[in-house]
């Protein structure tokens, strides 16, 4: 028995966890939740945005599947999400994308993952404002020992599933430094994985490259900023935000997550898909060499995306939140 981490999240998030705790019961996976919440509902609740009993058991179990967090605007409150990957060195921000029969998009044959260093680069939170001046600077902060876990981690994942080719996204050209310290990192890394082609392209290079021929690539790392866009591309090719995953993975704790927003114009409608949230969760089911029920429930799963009278509204169809988990359960009998 595994026990996780749960948290549920702001506004859609309650809604799309229980249709994927309602699944997991029904195809009984080993797997006991202990439910800890943080954002904007927390924070109107207790005054806490990320609560020390979440953080508790976080450092408890090293393992968690997180629903979207709203962080409150305006207030000076720091990213959640950013919070947590950084004091937990979660350096892996990991996001498959692929094409499934009965998700309606211009493209086929997509299967590609997207590794994004995930506590570096812009991101750091290393900023300066001269109020006299009216300059902001934001540092953009690459070492060389990120660069290289997050390379490594690309290719050692290339490698334990087969895949043939790794690609680098970058700016070497421009930022001289940043760029070449990532791009040198990747060549040590692809050293050490003979077997796997290396490659490496310009970032805006490698957006057109997406857009025009999304089937040539297989793993893509690349740097923090560049990886939150390339990430939000690559669900756009295969459907959206609503039907891909996400992780965050470090060496000792991964927290998998619904890359999308909290939605908050929907929330208590009944209209959220959870397929995102879901996938996620499968993903943790590999993580946590759970692999047959991972597999059962990604069958179960595709078989209701080819019914459109089961599926939600953004994916074509009547079916409500729950109506749809509850399609997937009665799939779970034949997958």
């Amino acid at each position: 028995m595994h026990l996780i981490t749960l948290i549920p999240g702001d506004g859609i998030g309650p809604e799309i966890t229980k249709a994927v705790t309602d699944i997991f019961a029904a195809a009984k996976v080993p797997v006991q939740w202990e439910e800890q919440n943080a954002g904007q509902t927390t924070f109107d609740q207790s005054g806490e945005l990320i609560p020390q009993a979440l953080l508790s058991s976080l450092e408890k179990n090293r393992v968690a599947l997180k629903g979207p967090i709203t962080t409150p605007v305006g207030k000076g409150f720091r990213s959640i999400n950013v919070t947590l990957r950084q004091k937990y060195d979660l350096y892996q921000n990991v996001r498959p994308s692929k094409t499934t029969d009965g998700i309606k998009t211009r493209y086929e044959g997509i299967d590609l993952v997207l590794f994004r260093e995930n506590t570096e680069g812009l991101y750091s939170g290393l900023e300066v404002y001269d109020e006299r001046l009216g300059i902001a600077d934001s540092f953009n902060r690459i070492t060389k020992e990120g660069s290289r876990k997050i390379c490594r981690a690309a290719f050692a994942y290339a490698d334990k599933h087969g895949r043939k080719k790794v690609t680098l996204a970058h700016k070497a050209n421009i930022l001289k430094m940043a760029g070449t310290l990532m791009l040198n990192a990747c060549k040590e890394a692809s050293n050490e994985f003979p077997h796997i082609v290396f490659e490496d392209k310009i970032i805006d290079n490698m957006c057109m490259q997406l857009v025009n021929k999304p089937e040539q690539f297989d793993v893509v790392v690349t740097t923090n900023l560049f990886g939150d866009i390339l990430s939000d591309l690559c669900a756009g090719l295969v459907g959206g935000l609503g039907v891909v995953a996400g992780a965050n993975i470090g060496d000792d704790m991964a927290i998998f997550e619904a890359v999308h927003g909290s939605a908050p114009d929907i929330a208590g409608q009944g209209k959220a898909n959870p397929t995102a949230l879901l996938r996620s969760a499968l993903m943790m089911l590999h993580h946590l060499g759970e692999h047959t029920y991972a597999d059962q429930i990604e069958k179960a799963l595709e078989a209701t995306l080819k019914d459109k009278n089961k599926c939600t509204g953004d994916l074509g169809g009547p079916a409500s939140t729950s109506e749809f988990a509850q399609a997937i359960i009665a799939n779970l009998q034949v997958a």
